[in-house]
């Protein structure tokens, strides 16, 4: 699956930004670096079980195993000492980035319901895009019944673009169903 978005991207996707931007040399043209996904949990410091169930859905969601993300520091006020597990992240790159990709694109954000496209103000000034997810059941691969509790991630899309325009249009192109302004 993933064999054919970077397929698109080298036959189509180059000459059509190549020619968008005139660019000059065929290394200009923005890629894909990698694609890291997210989760914090606050009650993994209370509550185990949170974090194992999110180390297996984020490794059943983008098929790799994360990494366990830790306090930097001492928190009182949220109950947080240095070095308890706050979250899991896990980084994505080659294959799996793409065939992540072309799975969100294609089954999983259009099952968001009321889904009218994606915010495209969500860039970073240097052409990297973040995403928020509600919740994970909009990837197929979860399943209804083996959740405990509906827990959002955030999806950060990392290219080479110079700039947020150049970004938009690399994803445009990749085919992310930004909604129109």
């Amino acid at each position: 699956m993933s064999i054919r978005l970077k397929k698109t991207y080298q036959e189509t996707i180059v000459p059509k930004l190549m020619k968008q931007f005139e660019y000059t040399n065929i290394h200009q043209v923005p890629k894909l670096v990698k694609i890291t996904v997210n989760r914090g949990l606050g009650e993994a410091s209370q509550n185990a079980k949170a974090l194992e169930a999110s180390l297996s859905e984020i490794a059943v969601i983008t098929g790799q195993k994360p990494v366990v993300t830790r306090a930097k520091k001492a928190i009182a006020g949220f109950k947080i000492r240095e070095g308890m597990p706050v979250g899991v992240m896990v980084t994505l790159r080659s294959s799996k980035m793409y065939d992540f990709l072309d799975r969100l694109i294609n089954l999983s954000l259009p099952r968001i319901r009321d889904f009218r496209g994606i915010s495209p103000k969500s860039f970073d000034g240097r052409g990297n895009y973040t995403l928020g997810v509600r919740e994970q059941l909009i990837f197929p691969e979860v399943e209804y019944d083996s959740i405990d509790q509906i827990r959002g991630m955030d999806i950060s899309i990392i290219t080479t673009a110079k700039t947020d325009e150049e970004g938009r249009a690399l994803l445009k192109e990749m085919g992310m169903p930004f909604r129109d302004q």
